[in-house]
């Protein structure tokens, strides 16, 4: 089970052996963390990604699963790709979300990572609820039996970091 520790910040800036970028399922670019991680990172990431289009993943990347590329220009070896679910009141897709974490996680193990940093997959343009997305995102990476020591939870406002570290201390 990692070690959940939240880390308020710049999810670009932080060191880690695997950075996990919340995509979307094209894995060719997009707003928030996608955007900031295809930029800083630079187009080694973005050729990676449209490597895996053109080969493995013709019609994109399913919600829930996480693939592996270079980290480009980035503070980490790899980047962990992962799809989150859109929120829906009217559909819980709870399960969606934490397959997204604990298969970021699996691929990590796989890779050899031992600090993964995470950002709050689903919680900005996706929708999800902030405290929800918090345990989740908790949950999931506690329940998780990939070989990853640290789970660094990155904040990216006050807002997240106060949900987060609601849901760290709490035992369930």
């Amino acid at each position: 089970m990692p070690v959940v520790e939240v880390v308020p910040g710049d999810i670009t800036r932080i060191a880690a052996d695997a950075i996990v970028n919340a995509a979307n399922s094209s894995l060719l670019g997009g707003g928030g963390v996608d955007g900031a991680i295809h930029r800083v990172g630079g187009p080694e990431i973005l050729a990676a990604c449209r490597d895996l289009r053109a080969t493995a993943l013709p019609d994109g990347l399913p919600a829930g699963d996480a693939v592996a590329t270079t980290a480009g220009l980035l503070p980490a070896r790899w980047v962990i790709h992962t799809v989150g679910p859109v929120y829906s009141a009217d559909d819980d897709r709870s399960a969606i979300l934490r397959s997204a974490y604990t298969r970021s996680l699996v691929v990590a193990d796989g890779l050899g990572a031992r600090v993964v940093t995470f950002p709050l997959i689903s919680s900005g343009v996706y929708g999800w609820p902030l405290d929800d997305a918090a345990r989740q995102a908790v949950a999931a990476i506690r329940a998780s039996v990939a070989g990853v020591e640290r789970a660094l939870m990155v904040a990216f406002d006050a807002a997240a970091e106060e949900a987060l570290r609601r849901a760290a201390a709490s035992d369930h």
